[in-house]
């Protein structure tokens, strides 16, 4: 009976050191694990360094194309009078001193009739002065007389020169003309007047707005949560949808300290050279601002970034060309940049394409 037990005890010992040499050569592939990558999938993949954030950070932000407030100009009408020909198109480009429309003006003919009866009489008084110098030098009159034609003579002289002057400021002509001429260099991009068209001197409302698009604002929306990591001098990024392909660099020029209580929101401004009057007012564009932050983290590309069963981990790659899987915590994540504040260090090397196809294969070996 005692061998019966005994050898009953011998078997059981031995069936589990079978089962367990058994379970042995089936082990599990933790996600540490490492493995080899090859040299053509490694010519296929994407590999990014991981980077220390040097106290900056990535925001990113909506803004609206504007044109440049001090390099344009609204035209007015100076006076009342009926449009007689429009010469240019909305978006056309003009030159200084270049005319956009003329007007029949009779408030304009009777600047310029101004201009033609104090013309005339400056030549009278000219006349009169002359005549009593030489009275005066024949002893036939009085230096009074001399002094009085002489005071005559440069009121009138004074007068021709102001009417002039008034029909020049109204940009007129003889024939009772007024043209509205551009005083600079630009795109019209705003046009509100019509052959034919009645004007009236007190109308509130421009002819044509031209401004010079050689530069450009971007008005970036601020959220009150991020003012604090803004400041006037911070580089800034644009890409717009026409342009995806293309970015346009650029500093904050000025904070217009104060929130619009409808959108909550604080204002910057960000002037963008305009090479080819590429952008355009009223574009649409996302900036992203490398802005000032008190975290000095490591920062990767948030696309390489694995997300698996509530955690996050990295397929990091060392000298060897051995792949593991590292899991990291994330610190703070804008829309492209992620910050690890554990698992990862400045330096490493992490797969940033295919990585979760790499990594759903280390987890079924």
């Amino acid at each position: 009976m005692q061998i019966i037990h005994k050898n009953l005890f011998k078997g059981i010992i031995i069936s589990s050191t079978a089962l367990f040499f058994s379970c042995s050569e089936h082990k599990v592939v933790t996600p540490e694990e490492k493995f080899v990558l090859t040299d053509s999938l490694l010519n296929r993949l994407v590999i990014d360094t991981v980077r220390q954030a040097n106290n900056k950070t990535d925001l990113t932000f909506s803004a609206k194309i504007t044109a440049n407030e001090e390099r344009r100009s609204e035209l007015f009408p100076m006076v009342s009078g009926t449009v007689n020909r429009v010469a240019v198109r909305l978006g056309d480009e003009v030159s200084s001193g270049q005319v956009l429309a003329t007007v029949n003006s009779a408030e304009m003919a009777g600047f310029d009739k101004e201009v033609i009866s104090a013309q005339a009489e400056l030549k009278s008084a000219d006349r009169t002065m002359k005549q009593a110098e030489q009275l005066y030098e024949s002893g036939l009159s009085s230096a009074k007389e001399l002094e009085d034609a002489r005071n005559d003579y440069q009121i009138k002289k004074a007068e021709a020169k102001r009417s002039a002057s008034v029909l020049r400021l109204n940009g007129g002509s003889k024939n009772g003309f007024y043209a509205v001429k551009s005083p600079i260099k630009g795109f019209v991009i705003e046009k509100n007047v019509t052959d034919n068209m009645q004007l009236r001197a007190d109308n509130d409302k421009s002819l044509f707005t031209i401004a010079d698009l050689s530069t450009v604002w971007a008005m970036i929306n601020i959220y009150e949560s991020d003012i604090s990591k803004i400041k006037a001098g911070d580089e800034v990024k644009l890409s717009t949808l026409s342009y995806p392909d293309k970015i346009f660099a650029g500093k904050i020029d000025k904070l217009y300290n104060l929130i619009d209580q409808e959108t909550k929101v604080m204002n910057a401004r960000v002037i963008i050279q305009n090479p080819g009057f590429s952008l355009k007012p009223g574009m649409l564009g996302t900036v992203k601002v490398s802005a000032s932050t008190s975290s000095n983290l490591p920062v990767v590309n948030a696309n390489a970034v694995i997300f698996d069963e509530n955690k996050n981990y990295l397929l990091v790659l060392n000298k060897n060309k051995k792949v593991s899987v590292r899991e990291i915590e994330i610190g703070r994540k804008t829309a492209n940049k992620i910050y690890i504040s554990k698992g990862i260090n400045a330096g490493d090397l992490v797969i940033a394409s295919k990585q979760v196809f790499l990594f759903e294969s280390l987890k079924g070996q």
